[in-house]
């Protein structure tokens, strides 16, 4: 007769692998200032994951941009406070839509295709002839895919933030029928460069995030064909929580470091 399985073999598990994704990511900093750099493997997945996040962000930041200045502007003319629309919504969309629709266009779309050409490779055994014939994985593989996802989504956040902010302003002056100066005026009041900066730190860290947990899962995919669909999955969904959490901790953290403007 079988012995049950044992009640902290997933909890052992769980934390086995948790500890292997931060591994990675440490040996992913440690490795990206070894020589030589793969500069033709990034121009590559500089280029895939730019290809296949641009659109994408772009359609998904317009409505982001028109819900968060629709649902502000009736908030504000509600507590008699329509001159702060601007300042509220452009902030909205800098601190937090952009870098947060930024981190799930690259995890989506990018990350969801460097898990599965990695998940292939390792269930064809290419990872472990790398490593037979003594070549890093991680620095020829992993590096290049994760400083690419960082710099597609610093410059994806900057885009995100333009188009979100071009759309707010549509839908609050001419949907709304605001005014254009009022909502130009709130927002030179109010705003100021730190919140710029914590938005392209914040999609810095998540295109981090989104490469080292595409990677992670990738190379160590379940067994078949299936694993490599189900590693796909997995990557997409640790991303989105690792997203949330360090979203949640970093915007605490710059509330209480940077003052807000005028106070």
């Amino acid at each position: 007769m079988p012995y049950p399985p044992h009640p902290g073999g997933a909890l052992a598990r769980s934390l086995r692998g948790t500890g292997q994704l931060f591994s990675l990511g440490l040996d992913t900093i440690r490795l990206t200032f070894r020589r030589p750099f793969q500069w033709r493997e990034f121009i590559e997945q500089f280029w895939f994951v730019a290809s296949v996040s641009i659109l994408p962000a772009a359609l998904v930041a317009i409505p982001f941009g028109a819900v968060i200045a629709l649902q502000l502007g009736t908030l504000t003319v509600q507590l008699g406070a329509q001159s702060f629309t601007g300042a509220a919504s452009v902030l909205a969309v800098i601190q937090q839509a952009s870098p947060i629709v930024t981190a799930l266009m690259i995890a989506g779309a990018g990350g969801a295709a460097i898990c599965a050409d990695l998940g292939a490779r390792t269930i064809r055994e290419e990872i472990d002839a790398m490593k037979v014939l003594g070549v890093s994985p991680i620095h020829r593989l992993v590096v290049p895919r994760v400083l690419a996802s960082m710099l597609v989504a610093v410059l994806l956040n900057g885009m995100v933030s333009v188009v979100g902010v071009a759309g707010g302003y549509f839908f609050n002056v001419v949907v709304q029928g605001g005014t254009p100066g009022a909502y130009l005026a709130s927002f030179s009041a109010l705003a100021q460069l730190p919140d710029l900066y914590v938005g392209e730190l914040k999609a810095l860290i998540f295109g981090f995030i989104a490469g080292v947990v595409a990677c992670f899962r990738g190379l160590n995919p379940p067994p078949g064909a299936k694993g490599v669909g189900d590693a796909v999955n997995q990557s997409v969904v640790i991303t989105f929580l690792l997203t949330f959490f360090v979203n949640f901790a970093m915007t605490t953290l710059y509330l209480q470091v940077i003052p807000p403007k005028g106070t």
